[in-house]
């Protein structure tokens, strides 16, 4: 089942005991085309404050009760985790240290989209709380920064095709279960009232974060020719 991003954004999040939020951006591994995290705008809770929930966080896929998406996490647990500067890029060494409260296995750590497997299907239980021991030892390899972005930032994004501008970034579609970028939506003709297709992400060729620009392996026409998108409703299938 795919997702439109663009629809999870202002959703509202609960945990197991309550309220934390709502949803205001995700970010994605531009290399692998994978969403990692949820960014949660905890609002009056915990003023000030931004955090991150991994696709561990909400089970074998994502799901809704009413409005609300449901993490398999306390509001002691994301209180107490470890805090995200969103002005400078997540590190691995920050997710390294996140992982590790949490008790979760490390994604990049083996062939696997989710590191041994294509999905994220660790589930805790709800009372779980990370230990001391569990946040101070575990594997603590020299890794790279990862290659994390906003898929805010992408949004308005010029498409590049390989014989001119095809349009502009206007959402994604993911895969519930593996939360991979399946689709990348693109605005096509004029601005407001040009028409909106999707093309599989494996067409990026790159993306240009200093010219905010999208480079696809395709010419203008047969991106303009993709199928049309038609968002479905949540739970749709495909």
């Amino acid at each position: 089942m795919l997702r439109s991003i663009r629809t999870l954004y202002r959703d509202k999040l609960g945990a197991s005991d309550g309220e934390i939020g709502h949803v205001n951006d995700c970010y994605f591994d531009d290399q692998s085309w994978v969403i990692r995290y949820l960014v949660a705008d905890t609002g009056s809770w915990l003023p000030g404050r931004q955090v991150l929930l991994s696709p561990h966080a909400f089970g074998s896929s994502l799901y809704e009760v009413g409005k609300d998406l449901l993490v398999n996490l306390t509001r002691k647990q994301i209180e107490n985790s470890p805090s995200i500067d969103l002005h400078k890029p997540v590190s691995r060494q920050y997710e390294e240290e996140y992982y590790r409260y949490y008790g979760w296995p490390y994604y990049w750590q083996g062939d696997g989209l989710w590191g041994m497997g294509g999905f994220p299907i660790l589930e805790l239980p709800p009372n779980h709380l990370p230990s001391i021991a569990a946040a101070a030892t575990g594997p603590q390899p020299q890794r790279p920064d990862a290659h994390l972005r906003s898929t805010q930032s992408i949004n308005g994004y010029h498409v590049q095709a390989s014989d001119g501008i095809a349009g502009h970034v206007c959402d994604f579609m993911m895969d519930t279960q593996s939360w991979a970028i399946r689709q990348l939506v693109i605005r096509t003709g004029h601005p407001f009232s040009g028409k909106e297709v999707s093309i599989p992400a494996g067409k990026v060729d790159r993306i240009g974060y200093e010219e905010s620009t999208v480079f696809v392996n395709l010419t203008k026409g047969a991106v303009e020719q993709s199928p049309a998108y038609d968002l479905l409703p949540v739970g749709a299938a495909n």
